[in-house]
């Protein structure tokens, strides 16, 4: 996959066919309008192009822009969509300046002048341009006059439920775990890097790596227990992991930390990407120490037969 961190020349794409959004997460609804890129490309013999935005648009457009966390960092997206066998990425820088384009103007300037396009495949709501005054119909109308094909996809429906980042980030954020992973296609990424801890872990028999997410903006799923596997250095372990503020623990406070089975080495410094196979329990603050221990042994246990059925 070619990447390209601003716009390219005109007629680096062969019959572009193109989609744009953010694509948070690159859920089951994202795959489905790659998919239809791909169809059609290898029908024109042409590539497959995603323009998507960094940093994501909300964060510079509306106050209380640090509330809205997201499902996966720059680097995470440029993996899952490397993997789901898109030809091109375009991340184009965000600003004021980008925002306020007129609608037709990124269509005849962007869409067409830059990227040869072929055909634009867009999803169920999209909108675009300053103050989101592009849409569907818009395209219809501007259809004649730059010469490309445009389709449309349908909001893509898991049980009745319409698949979104927005309807994932509130499953992970509510505890169902299970439900955003079968959103997502796959397990919750977190990437993160190892920082100094109270080792207060290693006292329980429980060493832990306390971890900081890599971006500020990343979605921490809800507080508790859950079984992970942790990819470091291009080798994957099996562990369990905690969100949440230690209440059998007072002085400890909130954290996230993993305990890595079978691992002994310093990881001070250190990136590691965790993915999230299945929530254990919720938090809970127990009587004594011993009774903590107790229950670790029980989540370790949990944690190894889940995932053992999972590799």
């Amino acid at each position: 996959m070619r990447i390209f961190t601003q716009l390219p020349a005109a007629n680096t794409f062969k019959n572009a066919i193109v989609t744009q959004g953010t694509f948070d997460g690159v859920h089951a609804g994202h795959r489905k309008i790659i998919e239809q890129l791909k169809k059609i490309a290898a029908q024109v013999n042409g590539e497959t192009v995603l323009l998507t935005f960094y940093p994501h648009p909300r964060h510079v457009l509306q106050t209380h822009a640090d509330e809205l966390k997201l499902l996966s960092t720059l680097n995470e997206k440029i993996v899952l969509l490397e993997e789901a066998g898109l030809d091109n990425l375009v991340v184009i820088p965000f600003d004021q300046a980008f925002a306020n384009t007129e609608p037709e103007d990124f269509v005849k300037n962007v869409l067409c002048n830059k990227f040869n396009l072929h055909t634009l495949v867009v999803g169920y709501d999209h909108r675009f341009g300053k103050n989101r005054k592009g849409s569907f119909e818009l395209l219809q109308l501007l259809q004649p006059i730059y010469q490309y094909q445009l389709v449309q996809i349908d909001a893509q429906e898991t049980e009745a439920i319409t698949v979104s980042s927005t309807y994932i980030r509130k499953a992970l954020l509510s505890g169902e775990l299970l439900l955003a992973n079968k959103l997502l296609t796959r397990p919750y990424l977190f990437e993160a890097t190892v920082i100094q801890g109270a080792k207060i872990g290693r006292t329980l028999g429980f060493p832990t790596a306390n971890l900081l997410p890599i971006e500020p903006n990343k979605l921490i799923p809800a507080i508790g227990t859950y079984a992970v596997k942790v990819l470091l250095n291009n080798q994957e372990y099996l562990g369990m992991l905690n969100i949440g503020n230690n209440p059998t623990i007072l002085s400890k406070g909130f954290s996230i930390e993993v305990n890595i089975f079978n691992f002994a080495d310093e990881l001070y410094g250190q990136k590691i990407m965790v993915s999230f196979v299945a929530k254990l329990r919720n938090e809970q603050k127990f009587n004594s120490i011993d009774e903590l221990k107790q229950q670790l042994t029980k989540d370790k246990l949990h944690a190894i037969e889940i995932l053992q059925q999972t590799s």
